[in-house]
Order: C-alpha cells, then sequence, then structure tokens
C-alpha cells in the first residue's frame, strides 16, 4: 500500500480512469457488433449502426482509450463490410 498522499491520490485517479476507460471501451465494442450483426444487414439500419460504430471509435481514438491506429483500422473494416453487403450482386 503507498504511504505518500501523493501516491494515494494517483492510486484514486487510476481507478476512476480505469472504470472510466471500461465503459467507454465496452460502448465501442457493442457499437462494432450492432453495426457487424446480420441483423443490421438492411441498409438504412447498417449504414445507421456502421456510422454510431466509427462516430463511437473516434471519441475513444480522441479520449486516447483506443489508439488512433487501431481505431482507424476497426473503421476501415466497418466500412468495407458495410460496402460489401450494400453492393447488389
Amino acid at each position: 500500500m503507498a504511504n505518500l498522499r501523493s501516491a494515494k491520490k494517483r492510486i484514486r485517479q487510476n481507478r476512476t480512469r480505469r472504470l472510466r476507460n471500461r465503459m467507454v471501451r465496452t460502448h465501442v465494442r457493442t457499437a462494432v457488433s450492432r453495426a457487424r450483426s446480420p441483423a443490421a444487414s438492411g441498409e438504412t439500419k447498417g449504414k445507421d449502426a456502421t456510422l454510431e460504430a466509427i462516430r463511437q471509435l473516434d471519441k475513444a481514438a480522441s479520449k486516447g482509450i483506443v489508439h488512433r491506429n487501431n481505431a482507424a483500422r476497426r473503421k476501415s473494416r466497418l466500412l468495407r463490410s458495410l460496402r460489401k453487403s450494400s453492393t447488389p450482386r
């Protein structure tokens, strides 16, 4: 256990940030899974879900919770799958 006041404060800050980051990551994962789900195969539904997932990824990347390259890669995959599903064959 920490003895210094500053170390105790740092522990409290880290705990608060960890919980906040976990909540944001959960929102991102949920949005991405909704965008990927087969239920979102409808064109407007899938597009809305994908845009929401991209919004969540951008927010998380701007806060530093997800690395910006990781967010870019995931957004690229989402858009690629959306394009593939909306293209008529």
